[in-house]
């Protein structure tokens, strides 16, 4: 585990153990239970894929540990609103304060102003947090096993799935493939981003992607920024992506999409 990520899941439980005195796990359950039902993430990305076309998660994200703020002024109402228009698939928001500058309200702003499946992106790893999310409105969940136990992303899987919300678990090499394997989702995320020197290789969602069953579906992750690395990815039947930082430097994060798409 790197030592940003040991420190962000710190920052967690410091933070999960704060919420929980302002508000209990049972009172986020109680305002989730009064939202209308999810609007199917995995579902919305296998039939864009099965049309024949590339499923686009875009990601709203103002800033980064590594790369500091990338977008200034942030509207997450403007931003969800290109995409959507452009052809975005799903939307990935991230909900992360300190280290992303995000904040939970920029889910539901984003799902309201887009009308698309959204997943709450932040380190979860705990219940309190997987509740949270679906009151947030939330229509998926991100776990990373980098950052879990199998025991505990199997808890959180069930957690989700009981509340209505898809699971897209990440990985970063064979190793947390093997345990993303045992999760019953069908999405698994390959970040191309190694964790420990931050740098990036399209190589590992092509190498990951040989023990992948046909019955999952792949999301490649992280460096996917022209249109030569959209077409090497389908060429190697990887259909499924995750973008965030080529469209949040841009004017227009929804025409950015629609270019590197086409």
């Amino acid at each position: 585990m790197s030592d940003i990520l040991e420190k962000i899941l710190q920052t967690k439980r410091e933070e999960i153990a704060q919420g929980k005195q302002i508000l209990s796990e049972v009172q986020w359950l109680n305002k989730a239970r009064g939202l209308s039902p999810t609007r199917g993430f995995t579902q919305a990305m296998q039939n864009t894929v099965a049309a024949g076309k590339p499923a686009v998660i875009a990601e709203i994200k103002r800033a980064s540990p590594s790369k500091g703020i990338l977008r200034e002024p942030f509207d997450p109402v403007e931003i969800a609103k290109s995409y959507a228009e452009h052809g975005a698939t799903c939307l990935s928001v991230l909900t992360d304060v300190q280290y992303f500058k995000g904040a939970p309200q920029y889910l539901d702003m984003a799902r309201q102003a887009s009308g698309l499946p959204c997943i709450r992106k932040d380190f979860i790893i705990d219940s309190y947090q997987v509740v949270q999310a679906r009151a947030l409105g939330a229509d998926a969940i991100l776990l990373i096993v980098s950052a879990l136990e199998l025991p505990q992303l199997l808890e959180l899987e069930a957690c989700a799935n009981e509340l209505g919300m898809d699971v897209l678990v990440e990985v970063h090499d064979a190793d947390e493939m093997q345990t993303a394997l045992q999760l019953k989702t069908p999405l698994i995320g390959v970040n191309n981003r190694n964790l420990r020197t931050f740098e990036v290789s399209l190589q590992t969602t092509l190498d990951l992607k040989e023990v992948v069953a046909e019955s999952r579906l792949l999301v490649t992750e992280s460096g996917i920024l022209s249109r030569a690395d959209v077409e090497l990815m389908r060429s190697n039947g990887i259909h499924a992506f995750l973008v965030g930082e080529a469209f949040m430097r841009a004017e227009s994060p929804g025409l950015a999409l629609a270019n590197l798409f086409g």
